[in-house]
Protein backbone atom coordinates (compact mmCIF):
# COMPACT_ATOMS: atom_id res chain seq x y z
CA UNK A 1 0.00 0.00 0.00
CA UNK A 2 1.35 3.42 -0.98
CA UNK A 3 -1.75 5.54 -0.36
CA UNK A 4 -4.32 5.26 2.42
CA UNK A 5 -7.92 5.48 1.25
CA UNK A 6 -10.04 7.30 3.83
CA UNK A 7 -13.74 7.33 4.55
CA UNK A 8 -15.43 9.78 6.91
CA UNK A 9 -18.37 8.68 9.04
CA UNK A 10 -20.37 11.69 10.21
CA UNK A 11 -20.42 14.96 8.28
CA UNK A 12 -21.11 17.47 11.01
CA UNK A 13 -18.76 20.29 11.98
CA UNK A 14 -15.62 18.22 12.39
CA UNK A 15 -16.22 15.57 9.74
CA UNK A 16 -16.87 18.27 7.14
CA UNK A 17 -13.78 20.17 8.27
CA UNK A 18 -11.53 17.14 7.89
CA UNK A 19 -12.93 16.43 4.44
CA UNK A 20 -12.75 19.97 3.10
CA UNK A 21 -9.79 21.52 4.90
CA UNK A 22 -7.42 18.58 5.38
CA UNK A 23 -7.96 15.58 3.10
CA UNK A 24 -9.33 17.35 0.00
CA UNK A 25 -6.90 20.22 0.61
CA UNK A 26 -3.99 17.80 0.25
CA UNK A 27 -2.57 18.52 3.69
CA UNK A 28 -2.01 14.83 4.47
CA UNK A 29 0.54 13.14 2.25
CA UNK A 30 -0.21 9.66 0.84
CA UNK A 31 -3.88 9.98 1.79
CA UNK A 32 -7.01 10.29 -0.32
CA UNK A 33 -10.69 10.70 0.54
CA UNK A 34 -12.65 7.97 -1.23
CA UNK A 35 -15.94 7.83 0.69
CA UNK A 36 -18.21 9.92 2.91
CA UNK A 37 -21.14 8.84 5.07
CA UNK A 38 -23.92 10.46 7.04
CA UNK A 39 -27.42 9.31 7.98
CA UNK A 40 -28.67 12.70 6.78
CA UNK A 41 -28.53 12.86 2.94
CA UNK A 42 -28.78 16.65 3.10
CA UNK A 43 -25.42 16.89 4.86
CA UNK A 44 -23.87 14.75 2.15
CA UNK A 45 -25.14 17.09 -0.55
CA UNK A 46 -24.01 20.17 1.36
CA UNK A 47 -20.49 18.78 1.69
CA UNK A 48 -20.37 17.76 -1.97
CA UNK A 49 -21.21 21.33 -2.84
CA UNK A 50 -18.21 22.52 -0.87
CA UNK A 51 -15.82 19.98 -2.42
CA UNK A 52 -16.94 19.66 -6.07
CA UNK A 53 -13.63 17.97 -6.91
CA UNK A 54 -14.61 14.97 -4.75
CA UNK A 55 -15.25 11.94 -6.99
CA UNK A 56 -15.66 9.27 -4.32
CA UNK A 57 -18.75 7.44 -3.13
CA UNK A 58 -21.32 8.55 -0.59
CA UNK A 59 -23.35 6.44 1.84
CA UNK A 60 -26.08 6.84 4.44
CA UNK A 61 -25.18 3.53 6.13
CA UNK A 62 -21.65 3.23 7.52
CA UNK A 63 -21.73 -0.57 7.40
CA UNK A 64 -22.26 -0.40 3.64
CA UNK A 65 -19.37 2.01 3.39
CA UNK A 66 -16.85 -0.09 5.32
CA UNK A 67 -17.95 -3.24 3.48
CA UNK A 68 -17.67 -1.55 0.07
CA UNK A 69 -13.93 -2.16 -0.16
CA UNK A 70 -13.35 1.54 -0.81
CA UNK A 71 -11.71 2.38 2.52
CA UNK A 72 -8.51 1.33 4.23
CA UNK A 73 -9.21 3.65 7.16
CA UNK A 74 -12.03 5.78 8.53
CA UNK A 75 -12.49 8.90 10.63
CA UNK A 76 -15.31 8.53 13.18
CA UNK A 77 -17.02 11.93 13.52
CA UNK A 78 -20.49 11.05 14.82
CA UNK A 79 -22.23 12.03 18.07
CA UNK A 80 -20.40 10.59 21.06
CA UNK A 81 -22.54 7.60 22.00
CA UNK A 82 -21.84 6.03 18.61
CA UNK A 83 -18.04 6.27 18.73
CA UNK A 84 -17.33 2.90 20.41
CA UNK A 85 -19.88 0.94 18.37
CA UNK A 86 -18.71 2.27 15.03
CA UNK A 87 -15.03 1.99 15.94
CA UNK A 88 -15.46 -1.62 17.07
CA UNK A 89 -17.34 -2.60 13.89
CA UNK A 90 -14.60 -1.13 11.72
CA UNK A 91 -11.79 -2.76 13.67
CA UNK A 92 -13.50 -6.17 13.46
CA UNK A 93 -13.40 -5.82 9.67
CA UNK A 94 -9.74 -4.84 9.64
CA UNK A 95 -10.45 -1.18 8.86
CA UNK A 96 -8.05 1.24 10.57
CA UNK A 97 -9.83 3.82 12.77
CA UNK A 98 -8.99 7.35 13.84
CA UNK A 99 -11.71 8.26 16.33
CA UNK A 100 -12.46 11.80 17.36
CA UNK A 101 -12.78 12.78 21.01
CA UNK A 102 -14.19 11.56 23.26
CA UNK A 103 -13.58 7.81 22.97
CA UNK A 104 -17.11 7.32 24.26
CA UNK A 105 -19.60 8.57 26.82
CA UNK A 106 -19.03 6.02 29.59
CA UNK A 107 -16.15 3.79 30.63
CA UNK A 108 -17.97 0.49 30.18
CA UNK A 109 -18.52 0.98 26.44
CA UNK A 110 -14.98 2.29 25.93
CA UNK A 111 -13.46 -0.77 27.63
CA UNK A 112 -15.52 -3.03 25.38
CA UNK A 113 -14.24 -1.11 22.34
CA UNK A 114 -10.65 -1.39 23.59
CA UNK A 115 -11.03 -5.15 23.92
CA UNK A 116 -12.01 -5.35 20.26
CA UNK A 117 -9.00 -3.19 19.38
CA UNK A 118 -6.68 -5.54 21.27
CA UNK A 119 -7.87 -8.46 19.14
CA UNK A 120 -7.74 -6.56 15.83
CA UNK A 121 -4.84 -6.25 13.41
CA UNK A 122 -6.05 -2.80 12.40
CA UNK A 123 -4.52 0.39 13.81
CA UNK A 124 -6.62 2.38 16.27
CA UNK A 125 -5.84 6.02 17.01
CA UNK A 126 -7.48 8.93 18.84
CA UNK A 127 -7.67 12.48 17.53
CA UNK A 128 -5.97 14.04 20.54
CA UNK A 129 -4.50 16.82 18.45
CA UNK A 130 -3.63 18.94 21.48
CA UNK A 131 -0.90 16.44 22.36
CA UNK A 132 1.02 17.71 19.33
CA UNK A 133 1.41 21.14 20.93
CA UNK A 134 5.11 21.76 21.63
CA UNK A 135 4.28 23.49 24.92
CA UNK A 136 2.35 20.53 26.32
CA UNK A 137 4.90 18.05 25.02
CA UNK A 138 7.66 20.02 26.71
CA UNK A 139 5.77 20.16 30.00
CA UNK A 140 5.30 16.38 29.92
CA UNK A 141 8.99 15.88 29.17
CA UNK A 142 10.18 18.19 31.96
CA UNK A 143 7.88 16.62 34.56
CA UNK A 144 8.91 13.09 33.54
CA UNK A 145 12.57 14.13 33.87
CA UNK A 146 12.03 15.38 37.40
CA UNK A 147 12.50 19.09 36.64
CA UNK A 148 9.75 20.23 39.00
CA UNK A 149 10.57 17.67 41.70
CA UNK A 150 7.77 16.14 43.71
CA UNK A 151 4.34 17.08 42.34
CA UNK A 152 2.39 19.40 44.63
CA UNK A 153 -0.40 21.07 42.66
CA UNK A 154 -2.11 21.04 39.24
CA UNK A 155 -4.37 23.95 38.33
CA UNK A 156 -6.09 24.42 34.98
CA UNK A 157 -8.51 27.27 34.39
CA UNK A 158 -9.96 26.69 30.93
CA UNK A 159 -12.94 29.03 30.73
CA UNK A 160 -12.64 30.40 27.19
CA UNK A 161 -15.13 27.95 25.67
CA UNK A 162 -17.88 30.57 25.38
CA UNK A 163 -20.90 29.27 23.45
CA UNK A 164 -24.21 30.89 22.45
CA UNK A 165 -27.75 29.50 22.49
CA UNK A 166 -27.47 29.33 18.70
CA UNK A 167 -24.61 26.87 19.03
CA UNK A 168 -26.64 24.53 21.20
CA UNK A 169 -29.62 24.79 18.83
CA UNK A 170 -27.49 23.71 15.85
CA UNK A 171 -28.10 20.02 16.53
CA UNK A 172 -30.90 18.11 18.20
CA UNK A 173 -28.40 15.85 19.95
CA UNK A 174 -26.36 18.68 21.45
CA UNK A 175 -26.38 19.36 25.20
CA UNK A 176 -28.79 16.55 26.05
CA UNK A 177 -28.16 13.50 28.23
CA UNK A 178 -29.65 11.16 25.67
CA UNK A 179 -28.05 12.73 22.60
CA UNK A 180 -24.64 13.88 23.76
CA UNK A 181 -24.16 12.35 27.20
CA UNK A 182 -22.97 15.53 28.86
CA UNK A 183 -21.96 19.12 28.28
CA UNK A 184 -18.72 21.06 28.56
CA UNK A 185 -16.85 18.06 29.95
CA UNK A 186 -17.64 15.70 27.11
CA UNK A 187 -17.82 18.21 24.24
CA UNK A 188 -15.37 21.06 24.74
CA UNK A 189 -12.94 19.68 27.35
CA UNK A 190 -11.96 16.11 26.39
CA UNK A 191 -8.61 17.43 25.12
CA UNK A 192 -7.79 19.16 28.40
CA UNK A 193 -9.11 16.24 30.46
CA UNK A 194 -6.77 14.01 28.45
CA UNK A 195 -3.85 16.41 28.76
CA UNK A 196 -4.18 16.93 32.49
CA UNK A 197 -3.32 13.25 33.06
CA UNK A 198 -0.96 12.88 30.07
CA UNK A 199 1.23 15.86 30.99
CA UNK A 200 1.44 14.98 34.68
CA UNK A 201 1.93 11.29 33.94
CA UNK A 202 -0.67 9.97 36.36
CA UNK A 203 -4.38 9.90 37.07
CA UNK A 204 -5.84 11.40 40.25
CA UNK A 205 -6.69 9.04 43.11
CA UNK A 206 -9.94 10.78 44.04
CA UNK A 207 -12.21 13.35 42.37
CA UNK A 208 -14.91 15.72 43.56
CA UNK A 209 -16.97 17.57 40.99
CA UNK A 210 -19.24 20.59 41.42
CA UNK A 211 -21.29 21.15 38.28
CA UNK A 212 -23.80 23.74 37.14
CA UNK A 213 -26.44 22.13 34.93
CA UNK A 214 -27.97 24.61 32.50
CA UNK A 215 -26.55 27.41 34.62
CA UNK A 216 -25.82 29.81 31.76
CA UNK A 217 -27.80 28.28 28.87
CA UNK A 218 -31.17 26.68 28.25
CA UNK A 219 -29.71 23.15 28.30
CA UNK A 220 -30.00 20.13 30.60
CA UNK A 221 -26.32 19.23 30.90
CA UNK A 222 -23.37 20.89 32.63
CA UNK A 223 -22.09 24.23 31.33
CA UNK A 224 -19.91 25.00 34.35
CA UNK A 225 -17.57 22.71 36.31
CA UNK A 226 -15.17 23.03 39.20
CA UNK A 227 -13.39 19.76 39.96
CA UNK A 228 -10.99 18.94 42.77
CA UNK A 229 -8.36 16.18 42.44
CA UNK A 230 -6.15 14.38 44.93
CA UNK A 231 -3.18 12.25 43.87
CA UNK A 232 -1.52 9.21 45.39
CA UNK A 233 1.51 11.35 46.29
CA UNK A 234 -0.59 13.83 48.26
CA UNK A 235 -0.65 16.42 45.48
CA UNK A 236 -3.91 18.18 44.71
CA UNK A 237 -5.45 19.69 41.61
CA UNK A 238 -8.25 21.93 40.41
CA UNK A 239 -9.92 21.93 36.99
CA UNK A 240 -12.28 24.80 36.21
CA UNK A 241 -14.25 25.18 32.99
CA UNK A 242 -17.40 26.70 31.51
CA UNK A 243 -19.09 27.66 28.25
CA UNK A 244 -20.80 30.65 29.84
CA UNK A 245 -17.95 33.05 30.60
CA UNK A 246 -16.54 35.81 28.42
CA UNK A 247 -13.78 36.78 28.35
CA UNK A 248 -12.36 33.48 29.48
CA UNK A 249 -8.98 32.22 30.62
CA UNK A 250 -6.68 29.39 29.58
CA UNK A 251 -4.00 29.01 32.25
CA UNK A 252 -2.25 25.76 33.20
CA UNK A 253 0.02 25.78 36.23
CA UNK A 254 1.82 22.73 37.60
CA UNK A 255 3.87 23.10 40.79
CA UNK A 256 6.44 20.87 42.45
CA UNK A 257 9.14 21.02 45.09
CA UNK A 258 11.77 22.18 42.57
CA UNK A 259 9.68 24.75 40.77
CA UNK A 260 6.62 25.60 38.74
CA UNK A 261 5.58 25.40 35.10
CA UNK A 262 3.18 28.02 33.78
CA UNK A 263 1.56 27.76 30.34
CA UNK A 264 -0.50 30.73 29.22
CA UNK A 265 -0.82 33.01 26.23
CA UNK A 266 1.26 30.82 23.93
CA UNK A 267 4.25 30.84 26.28
CA UNK A 268 5.74 28.34 28.71
CA UNK A 269 7.64 29.58 31.75
CA UNK A 270 9.70 27.68 34.31
CA UNK A 271 10.12 29.11 37.78
CA UNK A 272 13.07 27.06 39.07
CA UNK A 273 13.93 26.89 42.75
CA UNK A 274 17.64 27.15 43.54
CA UNK A 275 17.02 24.56 46.27
CA UNK A 276 14.26 21.97 46.65
CA UNK A 277 11.54 23.64 48.70
CA UNK A 278 11.10 20.58 50.94
CA UNK A 279 14.81 20.56 51.82
CA UNK A 280 14.86 24.34 52.25
CA UNK A 281 11.89 24.15 54.61
CA UNK A 282 13.75 21.77 56.92
CA UNK A 283 17.14 23.49 56.89
CA UNK A 284 16.54 27.24 56.73
CA UNK A 285 16.91 29.04 60.10
CA UNK A 286 14.73 31.94 58.90
CA UNK A 287 10.98 31.71 59.34
CA UNK A 288 10.05 33.89 56.36
CA UNK A 289 12.81 32.81 53.99
CA UNK A 290 12.08 31.13 50.68
CA UNK A 291 14.25 29.51 48.00
CA UNK A 292 15.72 31.79 45.35
CA UNK A 293 13.85 31.44 42.08
CA UNK A 294 14.95 31.86 38.47
CA UNK A 295 12.24 32.52 35.85
CA UNK A 296 12.93 31.49 32.26
CA UNK A 297 10.87 31.14 29.13
CA UNK A 298 11.20 27.51 28.08
CA UNK A 299 12.46 26.78 24.59
CA UNK A 300 10.55 24.17 22.56
CA UNK A 301 10.86 22.73 19.08
CA UNK A 302 8.14 25.17 17.99
CA UNK A 303 6.08 22.42 16.33
CA UNK A 304 2.30 22.43 16.78
CA UNK A 305 0.74 20.58 13.82
CA UNK A 306 -2.59 19.84 15.53
CA UNK A 307 -5.16 17.87 13.43
CA UNK A 308 -2.91 17.70 10.38
CA UNK A 309 -0.10 16.29 12.52
CA UNK A 310 -2.31 13.55 13.95
CA UNK A 311 -3.67 12.72 10.49
CA UNK A 312 -0.19 12.51 9.00
CA UNK A 313 1.14 10.37 11.83
CA UNK A 314 -1.85 8.02 11.61
CA UNK A 315 -1.38 7.70 7.86
CA UNK A 316 2.34 7.06 8.25
CA UNK A 317 1.67 4.45 10.95
CA UNK A 318 -0.64 2.57 8.58
CA UNK A 319 2.06 2.70 5.90
CA UNK A 320 4.66 1.45 8.38
CA UNK A 321 6.71 4.65 8.25
CA UNK A 322 6.57 5.64 11.93
CA UNK A 323 5.03 4.56 15.24
CA UNK A 324 1.54 5.70 16.21
CA UNK A 325 1.67 8.81 18.40
CA UNK A 326 -1.70 8.43 20.16
CA UNK A 327 -3.03 4.92 20.69
CA UNK A 328 -6.81 4.74 20.66
CA UNK A 329 -6.91 2.67 23.83
CA UNK A 330 -5.61 5.71 25.75
CA UNK A 331 -8.96 7.43 25.26
CA UNK A 332 -10.36 5.57 28.25
CA UNK A 333 -8.36 7.67 30.72
CA UNK A 334 -10.14 10.90 29.84
CA UNK A 335 -13.55 9.22 29.81
CA UNK A 336 -12.88 7.79 33.27
CA UNK A 337 -11.93 11.20 34.62
CA UNK A 338 -14.99 12.82 33.01
CA UNK A 339 -17.25 10.11 34.42
CA UNK A 340 -15.81 10.60 37.91
CA UNK A 341 -16.39 14.37 37.80
CA UNK A 342 -19.92 13.94 36.45
CA UNK A 343 -20.82 11.21 38.96
CA UNK A 344 -19.65 13.43 41.79
CA UNK A 345 -21.59 16.38 40.38
CA UNK A 346 -24.79 14.33 40.25
CA UNK A 347 -24.27 13.43 43.91
CA UNK A 348 -23.60 16.81 45.54
CA UNK A 349 -19.82 16.70 45.29
CA UNK A 350 -19.38 13.18 46.64
CA UNK A 351 -15.75 12.05 46.65
CA UNK A 352 -15.28 9.47 43.90
CA UNK A 353 -12.35 7.06 44.01
CA UNK A 354 -10.75 6.03 40.74
CA UNK A 355 -11.13 3.70 38.93
CA UNK A 356 -14.73 4.85 38.76
CA UNK A 357 -17.54 2.39 39.45
CA UNK A 358 -18.49 1.95 35.79
CA UNK A 359 -21.73 0.07 36.52
CA UNK A 360 -22.95 2.75 38.93
CA UNK A 361 -22.12 5.47 36.42
CA UNK A 362 -23.99 3.72 33.63
CA UNK A 363 -26.99 3.15 35.89
CA UNK A 364 -27.23 6.80 36.89
CA UNK A 365 -26.59 8.01 33.33
CA UNK A 366 -29.41 5.75 32.12
CA UNK A 367 -31.80 7.46 34.52
CA UNK A 368 -30.79 10.88 33.22
CA UNK A 369 -31.28 9.65 29.67
CA UNK A 370 -34.79 8.45 30.50
CA UNK A 371 -35.70 11.97 31.63
CA UNK A 372 -33.86 13.73 28.82
CA UNK A 373 -36.07 16.17 26.92
CA UNK A 374 -35.95 16.12 23.15
CA UNK A 375 -35.29 19.54 21.63
CA UNK A 376 -38.03 21.18 19.61
CA UNK A 377 -36.38 24.49 18.63
CA UNK A 378 -33.51 23.19 16.51
CA UNK A 379 -31.79 24.69 13.48
CA UNK A 380 -29.83 21.69 12.17
CA UNK A 381 -26.76 22.89 10.30
CA UNK A 382 -23.03 22.56 9.83
CA UNK A 383 -21.42 25.67 11.30
CA UNK A 384 -18.35 27.61 10.25
CA UNK A 385 -15.73 26.35 12.67
CA UNK A 386 -12.77 28.36 11.41
CA UNK A 387 -10.65 29.45 14.35
CA UNK A 388 -12.51 27.32 16.88
CA UNK A 389 -10.96 23.83 16.92
CA UNK A 390 -7.41 25.11 17.27
CA UNK A 391 -8.19 28.08 19.48
CA UNK A 392 -7.23 26.10 22.59
CA UNK A 393 -3.71 25.35 21.45
CA UNK A 394 -2.27 27.03 24.54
Amino acid sequence: METVRYGIIGLGNQGSCYAKDILMAGKTQNAVLTAICDINPEKIEILKGKIPEFTGASFTDYIEMIESGLCDAVLVETPHYAHPEITAECLRRGIHVLCDKPAGVYVKQVKEMNEVATNSNAIFGMMFNQRTNCLYRKMREMIANGKIGKLQRVNWIITDWYRTESYYASGGWRATWDGEGGGVLINQCPHQIDLVQWIVGEMPKTVRGFCGYGKWHDIEVEDEVTAYFTYESGATGAFITTTGEAPGTNRLEISGSKGKLLCEGGKLYFFENEEDSFDFCKTSPQGFARPKVTKTEVETDGQNPQHVGIMQNFTNAILGKEPLFVKGEEGVFGVELMNAIELSGWNNGEEITLPVDENRYLQELTEYRKNSVKKTAVNERVMDTSGSFESKKV
